[in-house]
């Protein structure tokens, strides 16, 4: 069926009506796409416009192209959350239908750097507990998890395969985490983190930073956590301010 005129750019038109064959199952998840000559003649469009509109849904992730191997459709995500909302990865894990799980990688000391004296305000001879797991749902390889916190919250004989960290704070420690200062940005491949999700050469990453604190507004535990891009999405609740 090819694209009908209307009011808006022809581009914006193709994006539409892309995302709509995708939502009817006529192109499913992980499929390739028709070349972009087909695919233009399909729609009645030139390659020109057909492109651009592939830029706009590449740039969407609703599809991820392989350079010398072709077009394909995204996976949707399989979790969503509001930025805003201080939520454990296992929660968000159970709130999608699954089943969360841990694989230990690695727990170890470090006495504290520039930036952690900087980031947890204190002296330069702190120790610090470093703790890398990997969290799964169903059993799939999901986020990468580096948790930092000081030795005397946490010692580092505990087992870290527990699901939450929250929970282990709260239990151990009598600490409760109450908000968090978080950052996040999307990154390409990384050599270290992709190969242990199991990504795909092309499959982007989540970055998550945060910072949480207590109750007091003290420092308590900064967590770097690598979330596979095409298993999460993260929204923003913005309201509007009336001057």
């Amino acid at each position: 069926m090819l694209i009908k005129s209307d009011s808006r750019h022809l581009y914006l038109q193709v994006v539409d009506r892309l995302k709509s064959d995708i939502e009817k199952g006529i192109y499913k998840e992980k499929e390739k796409f028709p070349s972009e000559f087909e695919l233009a003649k399909r729609l009645g469009v030139s390659r020109a416009t057909l492109r651009e509109a592939l830029r706009t849904l590449e740039e969407e992730n609703v599809i991820i192209r392989r350079h010398g191997v072709g077009t394909f459709v995204n996976c949707k995500p399989m979790f969503k959350s509001g930025i805003e909302q201080l939520n454990s990865v296992t929660n968000m894990i159970r709130n999608a239908g699954m089943n969360p799980g841990t694989i230990f990688l690695s727990s170890y000391t470090q006495c504290s750097t520039d930036e952690d004296s900087r980031r947890f305000t204190v002296q330069a001879e702190e120790e610090f507990l470093v703790i890398e797991r990997v969290r799964t749902a169903n059993g799939e390889p999901v986020v990468y998890c580096i948790d930092k916190l000081l030795t005397k919250i946490l010692p580092e004989h505990l087992s870290y395969e527990k699901e939450s960290i929250f929970q282990l704070i709260e239990t151990e420690a009598n600490i409760n985490i109450t908000y968090a200062v978080a950052e996040i940005e999307p990154i390409g491949y990384h050599e270290k983190i992709s190969p242990v999700l199991q990504c795909e050469p092309e499959t982007a990453l989540l970055v998550l930073k945060q910072m949480h604190y207590d109750e007091k507004d003290e420092p308590i535990l900064y967590s770097v956590n690598y979330f596979r891009a095409d298993k999460f999405s993260f929204q923003v609740l913005r309201k509007r301010i009336y001057s």
